[in-house]
């Protein structure tokens, strides 16, 4: 029995020690962005069973505890706001993947900046992986708007790199459409409607309508005279000169306008047709306009979305995708195998990486994406020293144990001497 006291109580020093090594990693990394800590489980040693004379049940008498596993805490880590969009927290389950020497390392750690070569990089300067959107150009133009980047393949992604300056393109104006009333009285009118030209300019359509001196009843007929000239008015592209007709309630029956060049593009005018556009009648004069086409604009900065969309904005305004960061899952999250901190890399017990699925069988993240958030260690501090403090009296009560039966044992060989 006394041989048996020694093995219970190293046995629990052992054990009792490596559980006390978990959580001290645990709380020194409570401060560790991503950081998910590990929790352990013991398990009995080889027991024997003994019958008692005073009792029914049967007992047991063993000889200690041993670590039986880690396991991988899986709970959310809390949310600490920051002052950059590429801050990012997953908000649920998933993993962000960085490019390692060979494999990829998946992390939590979502405080990623661009650097100097605009990749997409982890603090320690990893390449996130993720889809590129395939809308930017080889000279830096974006050729497609694109609202959501759909994600690729697990074994397609790569490093998300991004030109530091990238040009929106202009999109000339092919279409001028006018709405308003002209009245009916002999004045001067005009309606204008800004159009954009091929060299990102923003010049001014303006449409001139006199009264035309020789009325048919019972409509009214005006002439118009259509300009396009820059704002400055120091260059006008193209005079062209029409007619209109109107039936007696104001209603448009014709015109003679077709298109007219704004700096080497043809904008077609659209007066409308009948009481849908421009009229001609006794009611209030009122005027408005609306042109297709765009302006060009230069790269304002990027920011990252809650679908890990990465949004390259313009100073025109607009805003497109141009990649997607990609969020992997496994089948065991615990199965991960720690690197250090807040990375891990796949292994045979976590299974291959994944992508979740929609109902249309397409790649999807799965959660979202909070930015200007980073996830802090999901160790609480209460329950950490808690645990130290009882795993620190249960390896002093089993060093305790062995001291005891150490003592029990010189006794009994001093008794047989």
């Amino acid at each position: 029995m006394l041989t048996q006291a020694f093995y219970t109580g190293l046995a629990g020093v052992r054990s009792n020690q490596f559980a006390i090594d978990v959580t001290s990693d645990n709380l020194a990394n409570i401060s560790t962005t991503g950081f998910r800590g590990s929790e352990y489980e013991f398990a009995s040693l080889f027991e024997d069973a003994i019958n008692t004379s005073h009792s029914l049940n049967s007992s047991t008498v063993g000889i200690g505890s041993r670590i039986q596993a880690t396991a991988l805490k899986e709970a959310q880590g809390s949310l600490e706001l920051t002052d950059r969009s590429t801050d990012l927290a997953i908000l649920g389950n998933g993993w962000f993947g960085t490019q390692g020497a060979n494999d990829p390392i998946y992390t939590r750690d979502g405080a990623f900046t661009f650097d100097a070569n605009s990749d997409l990089v982890s603090q320690d300067g990893a390449y996130v992986l993720g889809t590129i959107g395939g809308n930017i150009s080889d000279d830096d133009t974006l050729t497609e708007i694109i609202d959501e980047v759909p994600l690729g393949n697990v074994g397609t992604q790569e490093k998300l790199r991004f030109p530091s300056t990238l040009t929106y393109p202009p999109v000339a104006s092919t279409t001028a459409s006018f709405i308003g009333n002209i009245g009916t009285t002999d004045d001067l009118r005009t309606m204008s409607a800004g159009v954009i030209d091929p060299e990102n300019n923003r010049n001014n359509l303006e449409l001139i309508f006199t009264k035309a001196t020789n009325q048919v009843p019972p409509g009214i007929q005006w002439d118009v005279i259509a300009k396009t000239k820059s704002l400055d008015e120091q260059t006008t592209y193209d005079t062209q000169e029409g007619f209109v007709e109107f039936d007696s309630q104001g209603s448009l029956l014709s015109s003679t306008f077709t298109t007219i060049d704004n700096n080497g593009v043809d904008v077609t005018i659209d007066l409308g047709t009948g009481f849908n556009g421009v009229l001609s009648n006794n009611t209030a004069i009122s005027a408005s306009s609306s042109a297709n086409g765009t302006i060009g604009g230069d790269l304002v900065g990027y920011s990252i979305n809650k679908n890990a969309d990465v949004l390259a904005t313009f100073s025109n305004g607009f805003q497109s995708s141009v990649g997607k960061i990609a969020v992997y899952h496994f089948q065991n999250d615990q199965g991960l195998e720690r690197i250090n901190g807040s990375k891990f890399q796949e292994s045979s017990n976590s299974g291959r990486p994944l992508f979740y699925k929609d109902s249309d069988n397409q790649n999807i993240i799965g959660v979202d994406i909070a930015n200007f958030k980073l996830e802090g260690s999901n160790i609480d501090m209460t329950y950490g020293i808690t645990e130290l403090i009882i795993l620190q009296r249960s390896f002093d009560a089993n060093s305790k144990s062995i001291t005891t039966a150490d003592q029990m044992m010189q006794k009994a060989l001093n008794m047989d001497a």
